[in-house]
């Protein structure tokens, strides 16, 4: 979907689309909240972004379903599989409007680039 104009916050951006289509975003705005309570919400490449100790999550909206970004490599094997069904081009996930969002897949994710940027963060106290 194409915006009227970039949205200066998320929640502008969840303002420009349809009451059915708000209400998604804001629970996985919920969700990702709640898997990372110390994350910072800002607008990156004019969409909603998360941020912990560099990018963490992006989601956005388009006309048929819902983009989550970025492609998440890693969790067991129950986790691969579960996102395995909404992976897109590129390794990012596509949750179709038509069918219930996955909204327990998501937090598992977030958590999951949560301990991968804390990770990271961590070798790099360490080297200097």
């Amino acid at each position: 979907m194409k915006l009227k104009r970039a949205a200066r916050d998320i929640d502008e951006y969840i303002g420009y689309f349809s009451p059915e289509v708000q209400v998604i975003l804001q629970k996985i705005r919920a969700t990702v909240r709640k898997a990372a309570p110390h994350a910072q919400e800002t607008i990156s490449y004019q969409i909603p972004a998360f941020t912990l100790n560099g990018q963490l999550v992006y989601f956005a909206a388009f006309k048929n379903h819902i983009g989550f970004y970025p492609p998440v490599i890693g969790g067991d094997q129950k986790f691969k599989k579960a996102k395995s069904a909404f992976e897109g081009p590129k390794g990012n996930l596509q949750f179709p409007l038509d069918k219930p969002i996955p909204y327990g897949v998501i937090g598992k994710l977030v958590k999951l680039r949560v301990k991968q940027n804390l990770d990271k963060a961590r070798v790099k106290r360490s080297r200097k």
